[in-house]
């Protein structure tokens, strides 16, 4: 099979399109031929060696995909050879013809939905509906501040949060990424390449603050989000997309009583199988009934992953990258 290969940690572009053997599944594990893998932010992070995980070299780099299951391993009876199905690599391997994935880790998925969409439903909504339900515990009402609005988790928190009844507030850095975040249900918006954040999120507040902060960014926006926090509120650490890891001012979380809150997606998949399948259930749900979509900005073929982790590395990308993979046999 054509795969995509990492055989050092460093630049994307040393990424390599070459033909492989194709995975067995193993004990509990289940052999799915992509159609599509989305592109995640991580994806490039962890190719130059920037990410938690660090496999074993050479590793193939992508965590979720759309496709049709082809082989059970032992043990596994279900889905059904033929089924369509997404998944979260969480061993990654989504850049190629085949991968192997754990069964807990796959979820039937019907037409209503094209297959780049589908790669890109799990890791962007996926992590955005854990935070805000299982981490934040959301109420209708509260004000929710997505930091990095337009991007693929920006978005799906946006679209999430207003299915859950709250007020949002989305912040990004051009009037076209505003206008984005605004089609897809964010009652404010905050363009902070040319608006102050801190006064402009206190502004819409009344002075109150924010319950939550969906904080994909870090950096400068981290700093900020302290410091406009409602009393008991919730700050969601979703990841670094500015480059700098912020550290907490622990007298404001004292002084403004808010927690701040970790949210790992994989870990939760990998934790409790249970709830994510609920989890995925409700966002196909939504999705049927048009509460969510998954924008896909533009799809590459396999051979030109590397281009389309610069792109989202660019952080021009507005909604999610998809690679397609041909479904010829």
């Amino acid at each position: 099979m054509h795969a995509i290969l990492c055989d050092n940690y460093g630049p994307v572009d040393t990424l390599r399109y070459a033909e492989i053997a194709s995975p067995s599944p193993d004990t509990g594990e289940v052999l799915v031929k992509i159609h599509a893998a989305g592109v995640n932010f991580p994806d490039a992070l962890l190719v130059q060696g920037l990410y938690q995980a660090k496999p074993q070299l050479p590793f193939v780099p992508g965590m979720e995909f759309c496709g049709e299951v082809v082989a059970l391993g032992e043990g596994v009876n279900s889905p059904a050879i033929g089924q369509r199905v997404i998944g979260f690599n969480p061993h990654f391997g989504a850049f190629a013809e085949y991968t192997v994935a754990p069964v807990q880790c796959l979820y039937p998925v019907d037409s209503a939905i094209s297959d780049s969409q589908a790669a890109n439903l799990l890791c962007a909504h996926g992590t955005a509906q854990h935070a805000l339900t299982q981490r934040a515990h959301l109420q209708p009402g509260e004000q929710v501040l997505v930091l990095g609005a337009a991007g693929g988790t920006g978005l799906a928190a946006v679209q999430i949060a207003k299915a859950m009844g709250a007020s949002v507030i989305a912040a990004a850095s051009t009037p076209g990424k505003c206008e984005l975040a605004k089609t897809q249900g964010a009652d404010h918006v905050i363009n902070y390449a040319r608006e102050d954040l801190k006064d402009r999120v206190r502004e819409i507040t009344h002075g109150a603050g924010v319950n939550v902060v969906y904080d994909p960014v870090g950096g400068d926006a981290f700093d900020t989000s302290c410091r406009v926090m409602a009393r008991g509120g919730r700050l969601l650490v979703i990841g670094f997309a500015s480059g700098r890891i912020p550290s907490l001012p622990v007298n404001l979380a004292l002084v403004k009583e808010f927690s701040v809150v970790g949210v790992f997606w994989g870990n939760f998949v990998a934790n409790d199988a249970a709830q994510s399948a609920a989890n995925v259930a409700e966002l196909l749900q939504w999705h049927r009934e048009g509460k969510i979509t998954v924008s896909v900005e533009r799809s590459y073929p396999l051979a030109e992953t590397a281009a389309a982790l610069n792109h989202v590395v660019s952080r021009r990308v507005t909604g999610k990258v998809a690679i397609t993979v041909s479904r010829a046999d």
